[in-house]
């Protein structure tokens, strides 16, 4: 019991000290985490539907030609994104690209560096989602689409691609809370986020124990809050889980001219 009063004490005094330190990192990490998911979902969005561009030997050369290397560059792109370590990627972006193009490559403001690197590396994660989630698609959809006059254009984003991102939410939802610990890593290239606050802190005291029990507790809390909203966001989109037709006129029920009634709304209708 003496060592949990010691802990007690030892995190309510870095709080006192430094709690707004936590507090603005945290902030940091949240605005990391969400912008560059975001981000790296249109550029994921972008890769996989360049992926999926249908092309047959009866296409013209210069379009199989211009189609076989965006993929090829897209491949190139996932892979290396995929296959490395995020701290290494800020590494070589943030310092090695001055390094190697005379400062023609630099970063200037650390912030946008951190930025740009888990926006690309959450690109490359999204861009196999995004892939994944169009040919998860019945192609008998496109089938349909195609047979009624609608191009390649209009089938993706009127069919296809509605579907898609509702089936793809819950990895959105996995690389949001990845990104929130992964830009831990942003540290090594000067970011202030909530590890870097921690490791400030523990240089000014010592107490590294105390601060990693707040850190956690912080980035445990954070997580949850995503988990819980991306849920809500999920069942919104679901809608509502059985319709009651509003009306009791058989022609319109077999006319297929009917409407549908929220739940209060059915409780007005039967009292």
């Amino acid at each position: 019991m003496e060592n949990f009063a010691a802990l007690g004490h030892d995190i309510a005094k870095l709080w006192s000290t430094s709690g707004t330190q936590y507090l603005k990192g945290a902030v940091s990490t949240i605005e990391l985490a969400v912008a560059a998911t975001f981000i790296g979902c249109v550029i994921g969005l972008i890769c996989g539907i360049l992926q999926t561009i249908p092309h047959s030997k009866e296409d013209a050369p210069l379009r199989r030609g211009v189609l076989s290397v965006v993929r090829a560059v897209i491949r190139i792109y996932v892979e290396v994104f995929r296959g490395t370590p995020m701290i290494l990627q800020a590494v070589f972006i943030f310092y090695a690209l001055p390094y190697f193009s005379n400062n023609a490559l630099r970063f200037d403001n650390v912030n946008v560096a951190a930025y740009f690197v888990v926006s690309i590396n959450t690109g490359a994660y999204m861009a196999e989602t995004v892939r994944g989630g169009i040919l998860s698609i019945d192609p008998g959809q496109t089938e349909g689409a195609m047979a009624i006059g609608m191009n390649h254009f209009k089938t993706m984003t009127s069919v296809i691609l509605p579907q898609t991102i509702r089936n793809i939410i819950p990895q959105i939802g996995n690389n949001l809370i990845i990104n929130i610990k992964d830009t831990s890593v942003m540290f090594i290239i000067g970011y202030t986020e909530l590890f870097a606050v921690h490791k400030g802190a523990v240089g000014r005291t010592y107490l590294y124990f105390p601060s990693a029990v707040i850190e956690m507790g912080m980035y445990l809390c954070m997580t949850i809050i995503c988990s819980v909203i991306l849920r809500w966001w999920e069942r919104k989109l679901d809608g509502p889980q059985n319709f009651d037709i509003a009306t009791t006129d058989t022609l319109a029920l077999t006319s297929g001219m009917t409407t549908y009634v929220k739940k209060k709304d059915k409780e007005d209708l039967h009292r």
